[in-house]
C-alpha cells in the first residue's frame, strides 16, 4: 500500500464502511429494501436494483442494473437455512459494487490526476476485502475465545466448555456494542447512519401505499424490523448456542469450529428472523426488539436532501424493474 496518507486514510474509511456494510443492509430478501452508502443508497427491487449518490457538486448519480434471485438462478437456495446464505451473499456483492460506485461519486468532485479522475483502484477494493474479513475473523472470533479462556484460567468456574462458549458471546456482543458506539462518533459514518435513516423512512412509505414523497417519508421512524442490525444481534445469540455444543476442548479447535460453523449460523439466523419479523407483537417479534432499539445508533433522522437522495435510488429500481415487466405490489 502506498505511504501517501489520503491513500492510507482512503483506505481506513472503506476498511470501516466494509465492516458495517452487514449492519446496513436489510435483513430479509423482501419486496423492497437496500443498503446506505457514502452520500447516499442503494435500493433493491426483486429483479433490479439501483444506486443513488450525491456528488460533491450537489448532482445526483445513479448506477442501474437487472439482477436475478439466487433462489432463482439456483433453486437449491430455495430451501430453508440455504436460502439465507443465497440472499446474504447476494446482498453482500450488491452491497460491495454499491459502495465502490458511492466511493468513486464521492471523490469526484471535478479534480483529475495525471488527465484522468481520482477513483478508488480495484487493488484498493481487493485489498480492503482482505483486510476486513481478517479483521472480522479476529476481532469477532478470536478476540473473544482468548479472552473466555484466559478468564477460565483465572477463574476455575468459568473453565468449563459451556461456561467458556458463554463467557465468549458476551465478550462479542460487547466488543460489537463497543465498535458500533465509537465508529458512529465519526462524523462521516453518522452521515451513513442517516442514509440509513432515510432508506428505512422511504422503504415504510412504499410499504404504506402512500405516494413517495420527502414529505410522507420523514413521518415514518427510522427503525425497521428487517434491518441488518437486527440479523446481526441474532446472529450472535445463535452463535452462542452452536458453540456450545460443539465438541471441542482445545482453542485451536474451538477457533477453527467458529470459523467453520459460519454458514450454518448465518442459515439459521436468518430462518429465525424472518419467521419473527412476520409475527410483530407476538412473542417471536420480541426476537427483533434488540435490533430496533440498537438502530437508535445505527440510524439516525435524516435531513429532506437525504430521504431525496433514497426516493431517486427507489423509483430508479422500480422504473427498471417495470420494464422488465415486473410489478411492485403490496400484498
Amino acid at each position: 500500500m502506498s505511504g501517501d496518507p489520503m491513500t492510507i486514510a482512503r483506505f481506513l474509511r472503506m476498511s470501516a464502511h466494509l465492516q458495517l456494510m452487514p449492519v446496513l443492509e436489510s435483513g430479509e430478501e423482501t419486496l423492497v429494501g437496500g443498503q446506505a452508502v457514502m452520500e447516499g443508497v442503494m435500493m433493491r427491487a426483486p429483479h433490479s436494483y439501483c444506486v443513488a449518490v450525491r456528488k460533491p457538486s450537489g448532482e445526483i448519480v445513479t448506477e442501474e442494473q437487472a439482477i436475478e434471485r439466487v433462489s432463482e438462478k439456483y433453486p437449491w437456495f430455495k430451501l430453508p437455512v440455504l436460502r439465507g446464505l443465497g440472499m446474504l451473499g447476494q446482498a453482500m456483492t450488491l452491497g460491495y459494487r454499491a459502495l465502490k460506485f458511492s466511493a468513486n461519486a464521492a471523490l469526484d468532485d471535478g479534480t483529475e490526476k495525471d488527465g484522468q479522475k481520482i477513483e478508488v483502484s480495484s487493488w484498493l477494493m481487493t485489498a480492503n476485502l482482505v483486510f476486513s474479513l481478517c479483521f472480522f475473523i479476529f476481532l469477532y472470533k478470536f478476540v473473544p475465545l482468548f479472552l473466555a479462556t484466559q478468564l477460565g484460567h483465572a477463574v476455575p468456574r468459568l473453565s468449563g466448555r459451556f461456561a467458556t462458549n458463554m463467557t465468549d458471546g458476551v465478550i462479542r456482543m460487547a466488543i460489537f456494542l463497543a465498535f458500533l458506539y465509537l465508529i458512529s462518533r465519526m462524523k462521516e459514518i453518522r452521515r451513513v447512519f442517516e442514509y440509513h435513516g432515510a432508506e428505512h423512512k422511504v422503504v415504510f412509505n412504499f410499504e404504506s401505499r402512500k405516494p413517495l414523497t420527502v414529505d410522507n417519508a420523514q413521518k415514518f421512524v427510522t427503525f425497521h424490523p428487517r434491518c441488518g442490525t437486527s440479523f446481526l444481534l441474532v446472529v450472535m445469540v445463535i452463535s452462542m448456542i452452536v458453540y456450545a455444543l460443539l465438541p471441542f476442548d482445545t482453542f485451536l479447535a474451538k477457533f477453527l469450529g467458529r470459523i467453520a460453523m459460519l454458514p450454518v449460523i448465518t442459515g439459521l439466523s436468518y430462518e429465525l428472523i424472518r419467521f419473527a419479523a412476520k409475527r410483530q407483537g407476538t412473542v417471536m417479534g420480541l426476537l427483533t426488539a434488540p435490533g430496533l432499539w440498537l438502530q437508535r445508533i445505527t440510524t439516525q433522522p435524516p435531513d429532506d436532501t437525504e430521504v431525496g437522495v433514497a426516493i431517486h435510488a427507489l423509483e430508479g429500481a422500480m422504473a427498471l424493474e417495470a420494464k422488465q415487466g415486473g410489478e411492485l405490489v403490496i400484498a
